[in-house]
């Protein structure tokens, strides 16, 4: 214990002394840790935007006028049931009238036709959303299949239209898939170089030190004993930038938030409220992590010498 008190006076000692060079480790630590905090920003309005694609795709089977409710009930259920379904809507023949007319309401001539009718020429229709984009194909084999025509379904079913979809279903598909790996693969490489960045300038604030390393090891000190403080250090950067980028980002992402929410379509300064405590954990960590080991292996230089 009273080794590890000397460790961590040192430590602090280190800190205040090279007052500037501690400033540069600090803010440089703050850069990667922003880096971060952009990172998990952009991913949320990634992730917003493309649920909000998938949302806009769906598939539709379109019933034949008069088709039973108890086969169309009976083939809802089956849907349901699938695990590549996310949500079965049906919309009764009736309702599906009354959408069409408040669709065509200033369509005079259209609604004139509906009224000479007399009768509702419309069916019903079952609006299915799947988990994924690339789930529908599933979702249209069964329909094609013999559980579904055991239902009945080749008798009440007047078309589907995800063959009408498809392409642009395919095409959605690929792009989540492109968005996801780019995102991944960009959100990689600016974490290691801003990493990288970092180990350099706070092994650069240790190259003050490598006389100071080298006559601690001439005297006896203990490897653990010339690295504790050094790694005290680096845990300190690693503190005050976590509360610095915290602090910093209100301002952003409430500025974003109140000017950039129609463009981005999430108000990010709610999105870092609601998930302030998972960033402040990311961030602390990262923080932490980056500037310990940082430390370490920039104090293993001298040490091996």
């Amino acid at each position: 214990m009273t080794e590890l008190k000397r460790i961590i006076k040192a430590g602090f000692l280190n800190f205040t002394r090279n007052s500037s060079i501690s400033v540069a480790a600090v803010l440089q630590v703050v850069n990667t840790l922003a880096v971060i905090s952009v990172i998990i920003l952009l991913q949320a309005v990634l992730y917003f935007s493309l649920d909000t694609i998938k949302d806009k795709v769906d598939v539709t089977i379109y019933f034949n006028v008069g088709a039973p409710e108890d086969k169309i009930t009976l083939l809802k259920d089956s849907i349901s049931k699938l695990p590549e379904v996310d949500q079965v809507t049906y919309t009764t023949s009736a309702d599906a009238l009354k959408i069409f007319r408040e669709r065509h309401a200033n369509d005079y001539p259209t609604i004139a036709a509906l009224d000479e009718i007399g009768t509702n020429p419309l069916g019903g229709y079952l609006n299915i959303k799947a988990r994924e984009i690339s789930q529908y194909e599933s979702i249209a084999n069964f329909l094609k299949s013999e559980n579904a025509l055991s239902l009945g379904s080749d008798t009440i079913i007047e078309k589907v239209n995800y063959h009408q979809n498809k392409l642009v279903i395919d095409r959605l598909s690929t792009i989540i898939g492109g968005a996801r790996k780019l995102g991944f693969l960009l959100t990689l490489y600016l974490v290691i170089s801003s990493i990288f960045i970092t180990f350099n300038t706070i092994r650069l604030a240790i190259f003050i030190s490598k006389e100071e390393i080298g006559v601690m090891r001439l005297v006896g000190a203990s490897k653990m004993y010339v690295r504790g403080p050094f790694m005290v250090e680096g845990l300190i950067y690693g503190i005050i930038a976590t509360f610095i980028t915290l602090v910093a980002f209100f301002p952003v992402t409430f500025w974003l938030g109140a000017n950039m929410t129609d463009f981005l379509g999430i108000d990010l300064y709610e999105y870092y409220l609601s998930n302030f405590f998972q960033m402040f954990v990311i961030l602390l960590f990262s923080g932490i992590v980056l500037g310990m080991i940082s430390s370490f292996l920039a104090v293993r230089k001298y040490l091996n010498k």
